[in-house]
């Protein structure tokens, strides 16, 4: 015969509660905790790989690198590049869509490019201008001749 050394706990005044009275009352409640954490533990483990998976996962770019001269006569030339390699040289673009393309990109950008294009367009404004004077200058000569 085997003597339960336990203390015995009170009676419960919720009825919800279940008695738990002698030795077979126990096992079973401890199977279900000890299984409860490990089911817990198997669901969350599938989560889990998938997201580590898709932050490891990196994004490849692409690195190209278009550069825009201009010059004080209102020229504009572009070139194209991928690494080091020229995709496009020397191509002749209007100043009208460096200023569009600007726009579109960011106003970040297009801003000090207006500037730039705005600053071109006065100094070709003042030698039309001065060739205007030069030209009527000549015209003048020329009625004196005759």
């Amino acid at each position: 015969m085997t003597v339960d050394t336990l203390a015995v706990e009170a009676p419960s005044d919720v009825a919800d509660t279940p008695d738990t009275v002698g030795p077979a009352a126990d096992p079973a409640p401890a199977s279900e905790v000890v299984e409860a954490p490990e089911a817990v533990v198997a669901a969350e483990k599938p989560k889990k790989a998938p997201a580590k998976k898709a932050a490891g996962k990196k994004t490849k770019t692409l690195e190209l690198t278009l550069t825009v001269t201009g010059t004080a006569d209102g020229e504009w030339h572009a070139e194209l590049k991928q690494g080091t390699t020229y995709l496009a040289r020397n191509l002749a673009v209007a100043a009208a869509a460096v200023s569009r393309a600007a726009k579109e990109l960011h106003e970040d950008l297009s801003t000090p490019i207006d500037e730039v294009i705005e600053a071109a367009r006065e100094q070709q404004a003042a030698k039309v201008a001065a060739l205007e004077a030069e030209l009527e200058a000549a015209r003048k000569a020329l009625a004196d001749l005759d």
